[in-house]
This record gives C-alpha cells, sequence and structure tokens, in this order.
C-alpha cells in the first residue's frame, strides 16, 4: 500500500506541468506560441511531451504502475477477508489478562459478585447475601448458563460466535462490514483509473463555432478543434448534423444588475438517423443527446457579417468572422483575414462593439452587451498572414510580424468604424461593409464512455469510505470457569487500530452476562467501576 501512495503523490506531481504549461491538444496555438518565443527551452520541453503531458509515456508509465500496485494490494486483501469472512473467530486466548478491557467477575455463594482488574485489585463489589437490602439469585448460575446469556447478548450486537463448552469459552467478532468497506474504497479507486482510461482510449471531444444559420456536421473537418481517443478513428463519429437556427439571449435592462445575463438558448434543428431536423432548445447545463454523443452550449458571442471587396473590385471574402466577448459588456475582439485578396492579402484587426460609446480616456467601449448601437472598429494591415507557415493560429488574432498597417494620405494609420450596411474604402481602391451582426453559439461536443463508471466508483468509493471510517472491527472472548469460591467469568477484547470503546464494551458485556438473577445495577456499577 505504501508504494501505491508513493506513485500516487508522484502522479499528482507528474500532472502539475499539465497545468503550467500550454497543452497541444487543448491549444495548439499557445504551444506553437510558447516554442517560437522560447527558442531553446521550447524544443527540450516538446521532446519530454511537456506539450501533451497526459499522454506522454511518462506519465502513462506512472498510470499502469499505480493501477498494478492497486490490483497487487487490493487482491490479497481480498482472498484474507474471504477466508475470515467464511472461518470461524479464533479461539480464547489462554491468558485474557493481557488483553485490553479485561475484566473479571467472581459470582460467590451464597451470593456476592466482585470485579478484579488485571492487576488483581478489587475495583467493585457487590454484596447478596440474605441480609443485604438487594436480593440474593434463587441459584448460582451455570458455567453453560453463562456462556449461553453471552451468546445471546453478543449475536444480539451483530457478531459472529464461536462457543467452545469445552474449555468453557467463547470467541465472537464482528465489523466485517468495516474491512468491506475499505476494499471497496480502493476496488472504486481502481474503477475510477479504469474510468480514465475508458475515456483516453475509446471518448473523444471536439469544439465547434457556430453562426446563427450555419450547419455543422459531425466529420473531423467540421471541428474547429478535435481530440480523438486512442482508439478511436474518424470513422468511428456518429453520424449526424445541427444547424442553429438562433440565438435567445436576453439581458437585465435596468436596476442594479443591469447588463446582467438572464437567458441564453440556442434553436437547433437536428438531423440524426432518426429524425429530420427535429426542433431542439439548447441551454446552459440542457445538453442535446444525439446518436451516442451529448453536445454542450458553452458560451456565445456575435457574428458580423463582413464583405469585402479587392483593388480590383471582386468579392474576395464573404462571410460571418466570431468575435470573442473579453467583458460583461461583451466588448469583443476579432480578426478577418482576407487571403484571397490581390494584389497582396488583407487583413482586419479591432472591435466589436455591440453599444458602442466613445470614451475620452478609454477610446471606444461598449456600455450594453445587448445589439442597441453596434459598431465595427477595425485597423487594416495588407502582406502575409503567415496561413502558409504550417503554424496553427487563433482565429480570433491576426499575426501582424509579416504585415504593413494600411495607412490615410496623411500617413497616419487607417482606423475603420463601421455600423451595420455601411462601407468604408480602403487605400488602393478595395472595400470593406458591414453587412449586419449576428451570434454564434460556441459548442462542446464530446463521448465519454468512462463517466458513468467515474461517477459509480466515486460514489462507492465515498460510501466505504464512510464505512470503514464509522465501524470498528472488533473481538471479544469470554471465558467461564469454575473456582473454590465460585464462578469466575472473564472478558476481553482486541480492537483493530484505535478504538476507545472497548472498555465500555467489555464491561457492558459483563454486567450483561452477570446479571441474570442479580441486580442488574449494582453489578453493572460493579463492573464499571474504576480500577482503585
Amino acid at each position: 500500500m505504501r508504494t501505491a501512495l508513493q506513485l500516487l503523490l508522484l502522479l499528482a506531481v507528474a500532472a502539475v506541468p499539465g497545468s503550467l504549461l500550454p497543452q497541444e491538444p487543448v491549444d495548439p496555438a499557445a504551444v506553437a506560441g510558447f516554442v517560437s518565443r522560447h527558442e531553446d527551452a521550447g524544443p527540450a520541453l516538446e521532446r519530454l511531451g511537456l506539450f501533451d503531458v497526459y499522454a506522454s509515456a511518462w506519465f502513462s508509465s506512472i498510470y499502469l504502475l499505480l493501477l498494478v500496485s492497486l490490483v497487487g494490494c487490493v487482491l490479497p486483501r481480498l482472498r484474507r477477508y474471504w477466508r475470515s469472512v467464511r472461518s470461524a473467530p479464533p479461539p480464547a486466548p489462554r491468558n485474557l489478562s493481557r488483553l485490553a478491557g479485561y475484566r473479571r467477575v467472581t459470582i460467590t455463594h451464597p451470593g456476592t459478585a466482585s470485579v478484579r482488574m488485571p492487576g488483581g485489585e478489587v475495583s467493585g463489589s457487590v454484596s447478596l447475601t440474605a441480609a443485604a437490602t438487594l436480593p440474593a439469585p434463587a441459584s448460582a448460575p451455570t458455567s453453560t448458563a453463562l456462556l449461553t446469556r453471552a451468546r445471546d447478548v453478543l449475536i444480539g450486537h451483530g457478531y459472529r460466535v464461536r462457543m467452545a463448552e469445552a474449555d468453557g469459552s467463547l470467541a465472537a467478532e464482528r465489523g466485517y462490514l468495516a474491512e468491506a468497506g475499505n476494499l471497496l474504497f480502493h476496488l472504486s479507486l481502481l474503477g475510477v483509473l479504469l474510468a480514465v482510461v475508458l475515456g483516453a482510449f475509446f471518448g473523444w471531444s471536439g469544439q465547434v463555432i457556430l453562426a446563427e444559420g450555419q450547419t455543422f456536421a459531425d466529420v473531423p473537418t467540421g471541428y474547429d478543434s478535435l481530440r480523438l481517443g486512442r482508439l478511436i478513428g474518424a470513422g468511428d463519429l456518429p453520424a449526424f448534423a445541427v444547424t442553429l437556427r438562433g440565438m435567445s439571449v436576453r439581458f437585465a435592462k435596468s436596476g442594479p444588475e443591469r447588463g446582467a445575463p438572464r437567458q441564453f438558448l440556442a434553436d437547433l434543428a437536428v438531423q440524426d438517423g432518426e429524425s429530420v431536423n427535429r426542433p431542439f432548445r439548447l441551454a446552459v447545463n440542457h445538453p442535446l443527446r444525439v446518436a451516442g454523443a451529448k453536445v454542450y452550449l458553452v458560451g456565445n458571442g456575435y457574428a458580423p457579417r463582413v464583405t469585402v471587396w479587392d483593388s480590383r473590385g471582386s468579392v474576395v471574402f464573404a462571410g460571418t468572422v466570431p468575435f470573442l466577448p473579453r467583458d460583461g459588456q461583451y466588448t469583443s475582439v476579432g480578426a478577418i483575414k482576407v487571403p484571397d485578396a490581390r494584389p497582396s492579402q488583407l487583413g482586419f484587426a479591432g472591435l466589436l462593439l455591440p453599444t458602442a460609446e466613445f470614451d475620452p480616456a478609454r477610446g471606444p467601449i461598449s456600455t450594453y452587451p445587448d445589439l442597441t448601437r453596434p459598431r465595427l472598429v477595425l485597423t487594416a494591415y495588407t502582406g502575409d498572414l503567415g496561413l502558409d507557415s504550417g503554424l496553427p493560429q487563433s482565429v480570433y488574432a491576426l499575426q501582424t510580424s509579416r504585415m504593413t498597417q494600411l495607412r490615410t494620405p496623411d500617413g497616419s494609420g487607417l482606423r475603420l468604424l463601421l455600423a451595420p450596411g455601411t462601407v468604408a474604402e480602403l487605400p488602393g481602391g478595395g472595400r470593406i461593409r458591414l453587412d449586419k451582426v449576428g451570434r454564434y453559439a460556441a459548442l462542446d461536443v464530446r463521448r465519454d464512455p468512462g463517466k458513468g463508471v467515474a461517477l459509480i466508483s466515486a460514489s462507492t468509493a465515498l460510501a466505504g469510505l464512510i464505512v470503514s471510517l464509522l465501524l470498528r472491527r472488533r473481538r471479544i472472548w469470554v471465558r467461564v470457569r469454575p473456582a473454590p469460591e465460585g464462578t469466575v467469568v472473564e472478558a476481553a477484547g482486541l480492537a483493530r487500530g484505535n478504538d476507545p470503546s472497548l472498555d465500555a464494551r467489555v464491561a457492558d458485556l459483563l454486567a450483561r452476562i452477570c446479571s441474570d438473577g442479580l441486580p442488574a445495577a449494582a453489578v453493572r456499577a460493579a463492573v464499571s467501576a474504576p480500577q482503585g
């Protein structure tokens, strides 16, 4: 078990680079930028697999070693537990006085009971003579009767009992569920690890930005980013398509919470093997379940539709471009890339302001997240967009290292302010028009076959942990033997781990055994009296 704990700690440490460094499956553009900025360290980190930590050979090795260690830890314990459940409790030791909670009661004749502690001192006594105020027993209990009473008391408290009348002893054990809970906890940890393996090998996830009116088909080329499991190919993706008919977004219009979001809904038309254009209203935390996959609404924003003409008068770009919100007022940043423009490529970077205002200190800003006075503020560039370099780029940013900003006749940088329907002229004869401002939905599409296994395993792990902490495994032995002064009843216990209630349990058991025919309150007081 110590090895498993060490491997678990090592796995946690090994996962740290995955949080500190950009990861290739999550953000390849960030990885490419990191490598380009760190020309010495970047390639070395890439060779070590630190940009894809969770799929690296060394991380998988630690993971598999932890899995093997847990299996090697749990299986022998399962065998031992199975044998202990099927076997009877072990017989009473020869010398009970060495065990915890040891008590000894001597029932003398004609009727006194005294209690002795391990040191031999009398800790309490009860006089039961005929002259006493407490009634005396009608007859002295036999050894068999005392053992039978002990058996009945222990069985009533959930103990498994083994009675050996030949040597006048009784062995009892309880708390098997505590060990079962501990084993269930460790088996559930294995289940969690297996759930992660299932997700890594047979799961997949992808992200897509879908503007109003656009259709997404579940094929690899339809995703903006896609991560397939180790054993999943492109042909294993389910066949379905969704069309974003419209976005329904509502914000608070007045009061102290003005501008706070109130509703985000995406109206979809779903096409799968069972239906065509089935309507579905997608909401946050209300995913679409289709063809074994789930489609989540994870974000939204504005997607202006723009038309660009080059200097020859040809339409070189016409389409919607998503802009990324960067504050609560939906001030959004984005880039329009026109690789087909001639004689050189064009690029536009800027802001989309749903409710545009001009602040003397901050410049153009948005004062409300809904479309009440939309404006598009752009800076224009010409040159090489870098799309043929092979390096991934963010759809929201423009790489201007090999581009030149367009300028006005007086030499200042060209800045454009466009309202819906307006056209701006570009130096050299080109034009750009903001046709309209629509919305887009950011969708997360995934299938994770290990999610259900992980949920069940985590729940059973919690249940097993609670059971193992609340229950105690405990053994109790009782021995009854004749003595010249009467009948001696001994009891002692043994617990796994720390059990502060063991002494009290043994004393209570002995009081119940010896109170048959004797005053129960007096016997209990004698048995429970402190050593003295």
